[in-house]
């Protein structure tokens, strides 16, 4: 058999190899200051179902389940920051398991990742929450199987961004969405959207911020669900055909869903949470809609570890009791991360755990922008959040007081938070 000798072959193979290089560093270096956007998820809906939890407590036997439970991820690069906003389908992600998704991510450095939860009262329990006799009803092999598609769906977001610009807006949420248990008026009723769109103006991802309680089902009607918030993400995306992401606000104290009856009743069904949750993103849609186009905006991220001191005696047995190793030890102080944003005109800053709306107020009369966006439960979720001055102050507050850290909790927070708003740069487009 003969062979041919071409003295041209290597030089072409490696003049190919060249150019594929010099095209990737090309493609690369083209986009290395062009804001770059993408969005992924996955099903975190335990097969078969599990109970769930509306908080501390035994977790609920289910029958059903209405809709799936999601992990979603929303990733955001230009140059050498890197964002990565998460939120998952669950009454709260403690950080013992979120830094465990941040420790398989690739790309995005941990103190970037923002790992939130929707609050909805119809999932599993990701706390191991301990009883009396040091049990828990947990399902730790879910958990660990969630670990893991959190960190999958933000390293397909990273591998997937494209050129984006983005459209924000924050306004009131018209119609009957949301009101304050202990006084009805008393809530938040500004919903933020930040919707990141294509070169061609196709969506995205829509991220929207807006302060609830997804309790509409609760854990007693055997159903598990991510409430309102499930026909929420349905209807944006079969409206803009790209991803929704929901971040909760300062919902506490008790800013819950409105499905108050004439007679005084509550609408406790899979009916109510499709009218509440189209309704808000309908909302979400008619508030962003006429937003101008913020072209290549500039992104930011700054991260502080704060720590708490622990003075409720239930909290506290139930962070050094959990499995989960959701405590530090026998320390009478726990410590979290607290994130400060800047996405184009946009300042997000956020909350490990269920602020009352007086601070959420607070904290968005402070932040230097109109486009103010908190982001609770978020990082951690320990409970409460009430200002020294409401707590234990009167009969109303005293379950919330109970379920707190306590009394210097809300001034922490609110002292910690202002100062990164101080030191940090303000946002722009």
């Amino acid at each position: 058999m003969r062979i041919a000798f071409n003295p041209f072959s290597g030089a072409v193979k490696k003049s190919v190899i060249f150019s594929g290089l010099f095209f990737f560093i090309f493609f690369i270096n083209g986009h290395a200051q062009q804001l770059m956007v993408g969005a992924a998820k996955r099903i975190i809906t335990p097969e078969p179902l599990l109970a769930v939890s509306g908080g501390v407590g035994t977790p609920q036997p289910v029958q059903e389940k209405k809709g799936d439970l999601f992990v979603r991820a929303m990733v955001l690069v230009k140059g050498n920051e890197k964002i990565a906003i998460v939120n998952i389908d669950n009454l709260g992600w403690p950080a013992a398991l979120g830094n465990r998704s941040r420790a398989l991510i690739k790309g995005v450095a941990p103190e970037n990742i923002l790992i939130g939860a929707t609050h909805t009262h119809s999932a599993p329990d990701a706390y191991a929450f301990p009883n009396e006799q040091g049990g828990h009803g947990a399902d730790l092999g879910y958990l660990d199987k969630c670990v893991v598609l959190v960190a999958e769906a933000v390293n397909e977001a990273f591998g997937k961004v494209v050129p984006a610009n983005l459209k924000i807006a924050v306004a009131k949420a018209e119609g009957k969405i949301a009101y304050n248990y202990y006084a009805p008026k008393l809530y938040d009723s500004r919903c933020g959207v930040i919707q990141a769109v294509n070169d061609t103006g196709k969506p995205i991802v829509t991220l929207v911020n807006y302060a609830i309680h997804p309790e509409v089902l609760g854990n007693d009607k055997g159903i598990l669900s991510g409430d309102l918030v499930t026909p929420l993400y349905d209807r944006i995306e079969q409206k803009t055909g790209g991803m929704a992401v929901f971040m909760n606000g300062a919902q506490g104290g008790m800013v819950t869903a409105d499905n108050r009856l004439d007679g005084g009743e509550e609408a406790r069904n899979w009916e109510e949470c499709q009218r509440i949750g189209n309704l808000l993103g309908d909302e979400a849609l008619r508030i962003i809609s006429d937003a101008p186009i913020q072209k290549n905006p500039d992104i930011y991220c700054s991260a502080n570890t704060v720590s708490f001191p622990i003075e409720s005696a239930m909290l506290k047995y139930i962070l050094q009791n959990s499995p989960l190793g959701i405590g530090q030890g026998d320390s009478d102080s726990i410590s979290t991360t607290l994130n400060l944003l800047n996405i184009g005109s946009a300042q997000v800053l956020t909350i490990p755990g269920e602020a009352l709306p007086n601070i959420g107020y607070y904290l968005k009369r402070k932040m230097p922008t109109e486009h103010a966006f908190l982001f609770g439960l978020t990082n951690d979720a320990f409970g409460y959040i009430l200002t020294k001055e409401d707590f234990n102050s009167f009969d109303t507050y005293q379950y919330i007081s109970r379920t707190s850290l306590g009394e210097s909790t809300g001034e922490i927070l609110i002292s910690e938070l202002l100062e990164m708003v101080e030191r940090n740069p303000k946002p722009k487009k």
